[in-house]
């Protein structure tokens, strides 16, 4: 089992930036992919970044120049930094760990606010 825990959000003007971070626990050498989401009022919850275990790294469009995610192997975590923040960029960002077979757990989300 795994446990995933995201923290980092709050409320920033747009144009600012925030790091986000993805703590995971428990069975993490099954892990292969982790991957942040998000979910914004209203909508269907969407992919926004995802990054291997060998750092492989792949982008949304809507995100792609503005958001990086990155990790840190010794302490099971990954970030992710946004820059350039929008409005639109407003969600609850939730953090997924997939594991081989497709096996996933989810976090219980952070909020972003980003006002305009």
């Amino acid at each position: 089992q795994v446990q995933v825990v995201e923290s980092g959000g709050g409320l920033v003007q747009a144009g600012g930036s925030l790091r986000l971070s993805c703590v995971a626990s428990g069975s993490v050498a099954r892990i292969n992919v982790m991957g942040w989401y998000r979910q914004a009022p209203g909508k269907q919850r969407e992919w926004v970044a995802g990054i291997t275990r060998g750092g492989i790294t792949n982008y949304a469009d809507s995100v792609k120049g503005r958001f990086a995610i990155s990790s840190d192997n010794a302490k099971n975590t990954v970030y992710l930094h946004m820059n350039s923040l929008k409005p639109e960029d407003t969600a609850v960002y939730y953090c997924k760990a997939v594991a081989a077979g497709g096996v996933s757990w989810w976090g219980q989300g952070t909020q972003v606010t980003v006002s305009s």
